[in-house]
Formats: structure tokens, C-alpha cells, sequence
């Protein structure tokens, strides 16, 4: 049994939600083979029933996490997924003051062959923020808060995609910004990467009803909202902090 518990979001006798932290893996993975605890054995034993992922997130990132419990209810959830039934919003901490709205449309690698797929992404500017501190070759350091709505279910999308726009999310060590990632720990202590799945939305497998879940923010992100004074821009849409 293992002692970890995870703030259960939503459940019933079809599916549970859970807020996962960042920094836990869903299942086992042989890129992570050191690993020991996963998502999946935790909401097990926290529940006492089998759990099957619907969807995936990054080790890295935070939020809104989908199991069915049974293979049956899975996979119809999934196949919602793939359908574009499911309806997930992200925040992210990028770097750089980033345009107002925009649609990323970008095709992304699914394999170590280089095929790619299709990827699309629409973000929302929510907040920007200014601090008196040189980064790289900038005299201050300029960050943006946007939501992001990935339409499609890429690896790393919207890792990827913000990279692509040369907004990078903070925090992210494999396709962030170096300079930006090193100051927010050396200065103040964060090294998560700021992406937090904060809200999915999604047709109930049997019921048919359209179920929102919403994941609280991490204690890592009130720090950075308190120093780049967003609490009240995040209240303000509804997103709340973890207790």
C-alpha cells in the first residue's frame, strides 16, 4: 500500500478524478525507469478498486487527471478524447509578454522515425507581468499567464507549441528557456515546470450529463502569482489555490 494520497476530485462507480502533482508519473514508463511511485498504483490503493488512464500527463505537469474504473468505460472515454469530446484547459507561465489570443498550428513528431501529426493549440493572454531583474541579455524579466486549449492530444504540445512561438513555459527543462528557468530558482526557489491542467470538461461515459472538473494550483504557483502579483487576476477567473 502506498502513503501517498491525492486530492480525489470526482468520483462514482464509472470514473475518478484526481489532481495530480507535478513531478508524478501516470504508470510506469522506461523513460522514467527509476520511478517508483506512478499515479495509477497510488489512486489503486487510495480507492481500493483498478484504474485505467483515459488520457496522459506530463511527469512534469500538475492538474486534472481521468481514470475509468473498468476497460470498458476507459476506452469510451478515450475514444471521446480522440473525437474531441473532451474539452482540457491549461494555465501556463511563459516568458515574454505573448500576443493577446492565438491558434498555434504546428505538426509535432509521434515517433523516432520523425512521422508527424497534426497538432493545434488555441491560448488566451490572461495576465502579463514585469520584474526589476536583468535576465539573459533583457534589463527586466517580462512573463505572460495564458490558458491553452489543446484540440488535439500530442506529446509535449504545448510544450512544443510554445516553443515554437519563442514563448517558452517556465519551468520547462527540455524545451524552456535556460536563463529564465535558472533565475526563478536561484532567486526565488521554483523549479516546477508552470503548466497546470486545470479544468476538464467531458461527457459523463454513461449518464451522457457534461461533468467540469477543476484542479486547485499548486502552493509553488501562489508563490509565483505573489511575486508577479496575479493572485487576483487568477481569483478573478475562478481558479483557486490548493489549501
Amino acid at each position: 500500500m502506498t502513503r501517498i494520497m491525492l486530492d480525489i476530485l470526482y468520483q462514482d462507480e464509472f470514473i475518478v478524478a484526481v489532481n495530480k502533482p507535478s513531478g508524478l508519473l501516470v504508470h510506469r514508463t522506461y523513460l522514467d525507469p527509476d520511478s517508483e511511485l506512478f499515479a495509477v498504483q497510488i489512486v489503486r490503493d487510495q480507492i481500493g478498486k483498478w484504474v485505467y488512464p483515459v488520457h496522459r500527463l506530463d511527469k512534469p505537469t500538475s492538474g486534472v487527471l481521468l481514470f475509468g474504473l473498468s476497460p470498458e468505460i476507459a476506452k469510451i472515454v478515450s475514444d471521446s478524447f480522440e473525437t474531441q469530446g473532451f474539452k482540457k484547459t491549461y494555465l501556463a507561465v511563459l516568458r515574454g509578454y505573448c500576443p493577446e489570443s492565438g491558434t498555434i498550428d504546428y505538426e509535432i513528431p509521434v515517433n523516432r522515425r520523425g512521422n508527424k501529426r497534426n497538432a493545434l493549440t488555441h491560448y488566451s493572454r490572461l495576465a502579463t507581468s514585469e520584474i526589476p531583474y536583468p535576465v539573459g541579455i533583457f534589463e527586466t524579466a517580462r512573463y505572460s499567464l495564458v490558458s491553452a486549449e489543446p484540440v488535439t492530444g500530442r506529446r509535449h504540445q504545448l510544450r512544443r507549441h510554445f516553443k515554437h512561438i519563442f514563448y517558452n513555459i517556465i519551468g520547462d527543462t527540455q524545451y524552456g528557456d535556460r536563463y529564465h528557468n535558472r533565475f526563478l530558482r536561484s532567486q526565488f526557489d521554483l523549479d516546477n515546470l508552470f503548466l497546470h491542467a486545470a479544468v476538464l470538461t467531458l461527457e459523463h461515459p454513461v449518464s451522457g450529463e457534461t461533468l467540469t472538473i477543476k484542479a486547485d494550483l499548486p502552493r509553488n504557483w501562489e508563490r509565483l502569482a505573489g511575486i508577479l502579483d496575479w493572485k487576483t487576476v487568477l481569483n478573478g477567473c475562478g481558479y483557486s489555490f490548493e489549501p
